[in-house]
Formats: structure tokens, sequence, C-alpha cells
């Protein structure tokens, strides 16, 4: 049984290994290549067929810049990804961390309201010279 993903926007898997080669201005032998350095990983249809999504067309178009016009390796362009990848999880975590700093900061701040409030409920104002006794609860 196959099991179909759902892929929506750039995710989408489109492009057969020759559109996706002149959209990135390649050789369809050098997706081959870096599919086998795990630079790029197109889906497969069914039929084992490569098919490109708009994002791999992005980083095969990236991959060409760095290779091309930096001069950069291909390990430097892999370690240049993995860095890239790391970043972004590294982003996904401080956002995360951010929207709980702030919802503590927010059930803190109920907290120190209440407890002010409870405060100023057990005050009892006593007159000069006065006695005063609180009902007991």
């Amino acid at each position: 049984m196959v099991k179909h993903q759902r892929y929506s926007g750039k995710d989408r898997p489109v492009y057969m290994i020759s559109v996706a080669a002149e959209l990135a201005g390649v050789h369809p032998q050098t997706l081959r290549i870096y599919e086998r350095k795990m630079l790029v990983q197109p889906q497969r249809s069914p039929g084992g067929t490569r098919l490109y999504s708009e994002a791999d067309i992005e980083r095969l178009r990236l991959i060409q810049h760095l290779t091309q016009e930096e001069g950069i390796n291909l390990a430097g362009v892999m370690r240049i990804i993995e860095l890239e990848i790391e970043k972004e999880s590294l982003e996904a975590r401080l956002a995360e961390a951010q929207a709980e700093a702030s919802q503590a900061e927010l059930r803190l701040a109920r907290e120190i309201q209440d407890f002010r409030q409870s405060l100023r409920a057990d005050i009892v104002h006593v007159p000069r010279g006065g006695i005063v006794r609180r009902a007991e609860r």
C-alpha cells in the first residue's frame, strides 16, 4: 500500500528531473550527483520517477551559486546547508522558548495580582485607640 503525503506550497513535488535541471541551470546528471551526496532529496513517484519541488529548485540554485560564483566545493556547500538547517531549527526552538516565557510571565503577573488582592482582603483598618477583632474564617 502506498502512503500518500499531502504537500503544499514550495514542498509539493511537481518537476521531473529534466525540468528541474533546466530550471536550476544544471545537467540532469548533476542532480543525480547532488542526490547521491545528499544535497537534495527529491520525492519519488509511485513509479520511481524523481520529482522536485520549488524548494528543491531553490536549493539547487543556491548550490549552483555557491559552487559557480563563490567557488565553494561540494563539501563546503554541504556544511553550509547543514548549518542553515541547524540555524532554522535553533530559530524555531528560540521562538518556542520565547512563547513559553511570555506565557509564564502572564501566569506570574496573574498570580501576583491575585496575591495582592488576597492581601488587600485581609487588611483591616483599625482606628486609633480602637480594638477590632477580625471574624474567624
